[in-house]
C-alpha cells in the first residue's frame, strides 16, 4: 500500500537513510502521537509514546512557556494543508519547533500512525532519532501504567480528599484548613426533594408545591414538558399540567434534583475544548441511565428514577473540582486536552492526588443523597465493582461506553464485552439499536441540555 506523498517526501527529504516498513496492525507499545500545542511564543509539536499521559505542567515549567493544546479549528487548517486525515510523529510535516519525551528513545522500534485506512509504519528507534534530530529531548511524559487510582476504596475518599486540600490549600494560601470539608450546604429545593422521595406518603400535589415555590425552577418544567422531546399534545399551562399530563412524578423530581444541585455551585467558565458541556454529559447519561434500566430483566431491574438521577448528576464532581482546587482545574482541563485517551480519573490522580468521582461521592454522603446514586457516582468508572447497588454504577460505566462509541464526546472510553451484558441481563443487538435512535435524537438532547443550562 503505498504512502501518501507528503508523508514520503518528510521521510525521503530529511533522512534518506532512514528505513522503515508499512504495516496494517501497529502494536501500540511502539506506537508515538504527536500533539499540537500553542502559546503567545507560537507554536510547537510534542511527540510522546501513545499511552502516556503528557504532562503539561511539567513541558510548561521545563520550557518557561504557557503552552495548550492549539484550537481545534486551527489543527483542521494543519491536517487539510497536509491531507492527512491525522499527523503522524513527523517534525517535518509541519516544521514547527519539536519536543520529544525522553521516554520515545528507550524503545527498540517505533510506530506511526497515519489515520488513513488503517496503514502504520514501523521503524528503528535509531533511524527516528535520526529523523528528529534537531527536536530538543526533555521528560514530560508519565506511563499511567504507574498511576495507582483509587477506584474500590470508598472508605479512603475522606482522607484523599483532605490530603488534596492541605497539599493544594497550604500551597496557596498558607492557612491551617478546619477538620470539616469547606464545601456548600444542600441546596433548600434539593432538601425538600430528597424529603419528597423517602416519604412514602408523597403525592404529586406535594412535588408540584416544592416546584412552584422555585420561580426559575417552575419555568423550567414547564419549558421541558413543552419541549420537541416529549411531543406533549397540546399546550403545557402549569407545573401541575407538566408533571400529571407529560414529565411524570418521578422524572420531575430527578430533574428537579440535578437543577437544584447544578445551581448549588458556580458553573466555571473553563472546560475541557472537544468535550461536551456539562449539561449535555448529563442529559447523554441520564437517557442513557434510564434506557439500560428500562431493558433490564423485571426481577434485576434497578428504579428508573435513581438510575436516571444518578445519570443526571454523574460528572457532578466537575463542578465541585472547580470550586476546592480552583487554581489547578485550569490545568486538569488543560491535561484532558492534550490526552484524550486516557481517562479522567487518572490524570486527576496524577494532578491532584483525588478524582472527581471520589470527592463527588464525599459531597453527595455529606448531603444524605441515596446511597443508590452516591455510591454509583463513586464507581462508574470501576466496571469490576462489585459492592452494595453496583447495577447503578454498571449502568453509567456501560452507558459511557455506548455513547462514545457513538462519538459523544465524554472522555477516553472503552469496549464493552458480552459479559457485561450478561450480567445485566441485557440483549447486546438491542441495547446497540436502542443508542443509535438516542443519538439520532441528538438534537433534541441538545435542546434538553440547552434548557438545563439556562436554568442552572
Amino acid at each position: 500500500m503505498e504512502l501518501p506523498v507528503v508523508v514520503q517526501q518528510a521521510l525521503g527529504d530529511n533522512a534518506p537513510g532512514v528505513s522503515f516498513r508499512s504495516v496494517s496492525q501497529i502494536d501500540t507499545g511502539h506506537l508515538l502521537r504527536m500533539v499540537l500545542l500553542s502559546d503567545d511564543q507560537g507554536n510547537l509539536q510534542a511527540i510522546c509514546r501513545r499511552n502516556d499521559m503528557l504532562d503539561l505542567e511539567a513541558l510548561n515549567k521545563r520550557l518557561g512557556r504557557d503552552l495548550r493544546m492549539m484550537q481545534r479549528r486551527e489543527q483542521v487548517r494543519v491536517r487539510q494543508k497536509a491531507g492527512l486525515q491525522e499527523l503522524p510523529a513527523l517534525p517535518s510535516l509541519t516544521g514547527w519547533p519539536t519536543v520529544v519525551d525522553r521516554r520515545v528513545d528507550e524503545l527498540e522500534a517505533v510506530a506511526l500512525e497515519l489515520g488513513e485506512q488503517d496503514l502504520g509504519l514501523m521503524m528503528p528507534a535509531e533511524d527516528f532519532r535520526q529523523l528528529t534530530a534537531k527536536a530538543a529531548r526533555h521528560d514530560f511524559a508519565v506511563d499511567t501504567a504507574n498511576i495507582s487510582v483509587n477506584l474500590d476504596n470508598h472508605a479512603a475518599d475522606r482522607d484523599q480528599l483532605h490530603s488534596a486540600i492541605k497539599r493544594f490549600t497550604g500551597l496557596r494560601i498558607q492557612q491551617r484548613l478546619e477538620d470539616t470539608l469547606e464545601l456548600p450546604p444542600l441546596p433548600e429545593t434539593a432538601q425538600r426533594i430528597i424529603h419528597l422521595r423517602v416519604n412514602p406518603n408523597a403525592v404529586m400535589g406535594d412535588l408540584v408545591d416544592v416546584v412552584e415555590s422555585d420561580p426559575s425552577l417552575a419555568a423550567q418544567v414547564v419549558s421541558w414538558a413543552s419541549s420537541s422531546f416529549y411531543a406533549a399534545a397540546g399546550r403545557v399551562h402549569s407545573v401541575h399540567d407538566a408533571v400529571s399530563r407529560v414529565l411524570g412524578f418521578d422524572l420531575v423530581m430527578n430533574l428537579a434534583m440535578g437543577l437544584a444541585l447544578g445551581r448549588a455551585l458556580k458553573h466555571p467558565q473553563d472546560h475541557p475544548d472537544g468535550y461536551v458541556d456539562y449539561w449535555q454529559q448529563a442529559i447523554w447519561q441520564a437517557q442513557s441511565a434510564g434506557i439500560l434500566a428500562s431493558m433490564m430483566p423485571r426481577g434485576q431491574r434497578p428504579l428508573f428514577g435513581l438510575a436516571y438521577l444518578a445519570g443526571l448528576l454523574h460528572n457532578f464532581g466537575h463542578l465541585v473540582l472547580a470550586q476546592v482546587f480552583p487554581p489547578h482545574f485550569k490545568l486538569v482541563c488543560r491535561s484532558l486536552e492534550v490526552s484524550p485517551h486516557i481517562d479522567s480519573s487518572v490524570i486527576e490522580h496524577y494532578l491532584l492526588g483525588i478524582t472527581r468521582e471520589q470527592i463527588a461521592a464525599q459531597l453527595m454522603e455529606n448531603w444524605g443523597m441515596p446511597d443508590e446514586v452516591t455510591l454509583a457516582i463513586r464507581y462508574q468508572k470501576n466496571p469490576a465493582y462489585d459492592g452494595p447497588h453496583n447495577v447503578y454504577a454498571r449502568l453509567l460505566w456501560l452507558g459511557r461506553q455506548l455513547l462514545t462509541e457513538r462519538g459523544v464526546a465524554l472522555g477516553a472510553g472503552e469496549s464493552a464485552t458480552q459479559a457485561v451484558y450478561d450480567e445485566l441481563g441485557l440483549d447486546r443487538e438491542l441495547v446497540q439499536e436502542q443508542f443509535d435512535e438516542l443519538v439520532r435524537r441528538k438534537d433534541s438532547i441538545m435542546a434538553m441540555a440547552g434548557m438545563m443550562s439556562q436554568g442552572g
